[in-house]
């Protein structure tokens, strides 16, 4: 296992699940900190560090999908030999199902769920303007609009002149995906998002349904695109834990999987928090 992808951390070998969690554009692994704390008993949280950044921040960002998700695959496979599931939020969500969709082409143990958060389902367009070919100012403005950066970073010189190079990239892997039509992934899927999320509103939520054969939820928190942030952390892990309650331990190419309400048979729809 390159532990350069869990930021220097060690696996577990006695945890009952492992739960990969993949960052949004610009993001490290630094996104999840203080989610293994909060973790129940048994799930090791294992937040992924991407090139370009954290503890990777002398190489270079990768700037296309497919290699990214191959690099993550060859990096991964080692660390399968517990039960495991896959977290990934904004940009993350796309990486977590095109990951799952790679392993699903692999000798190894599949995930036992999938959490897809902030992401809009792989058949939506990108919104204009296309910011990987933008000016740093484009950039910059793109973020003060998302809500996830504070102004007194995005005023950061010396700071931008190291992110930018990682959001470029970033969103050059999210502005030239395109989505391959494929049966639907055997693993049920937890869609979570944001009541009040502009970038991705509930609607875009819902396409995620057609990509899972074994059902779907969808879960709305208060807040905003960045709404896994603060106080709402320890409700988004709460759910991610229940959804992975009744999860056994799975063998290679395994297609079913039971949560702590049993097998998934429909999309529905979580709305009350």
């Amino acid at each position: 296992m390159d532990r350069r992808w869990l930021a220097g951390r060690e696996l577990d070998p006695r945890a009952d699940l492992r739960l990969f969690c993949l960052p949004y554009a610009g993001g490290g692994a630094a996104v999840y900190r203080g989610w293994p704390e909060l973790a129940p008993r048994g799930m090791q949280v294992l937040p992924l560090e991407l090139p370009g950044r954290g503890t990777r921040l002398r190489e270079a960002p990768v700037w296309r999908l497919a290699p990214l998700i191959r690099s993550l695959a060859d990096a991964l496979c080692d660390a399968f030999d517990r039960p495991y599931a896959l977290f990934g939020h904004s940009m993350g969500g796309l990486l977590a199902f095109e990951l799952a969709r790679t392993l699903r082409r692999r000798p190894v143990r599949q995930p036992a769920h999938v959490f897809l958060s902030a992401a809009a389902a792989p058949s939506t367009p990108p919104t204009p303007p296309l910011l990987h070919c933008g000016t740093d100012d484009e950039i910059r403005q793109r973020l003060a609009e998302l809500g996830g950066t504070p102004p007194d970073l995005l005023d950061d010189v010396e700071l931008m002149r190291l992110m930018l190079p990682v959001l470029r990239a970033d969103f050059a892997v999210l502005e030239t995906y395109e989505h391959r039509s494929e049966p639907p992934l055997s693993t049920p899927l937890t869609v979570l998002g944001g009541r009040s999320d502009r970038v991705v509103p509930p609607r875009a939520l819902d396409g995620w349904r057609q990509h899972t054969s074994a059902g779907s939820r969808l879960c709305l928190f208060p807040g905003g695109h960045f709404f896994l942030h603060g106080p709402t952390a320890a409700d988004v892990l709460a759910t991610v834990a229940r959804d992975l309650g009744g999860t056994a331990a799975t063998g290679p190419g395994a297609a079913t999987h039971r949560t702590a309400t049993g097998l998934y048979l429909r999309h529905t729809t979580d709305r009350t928090r």
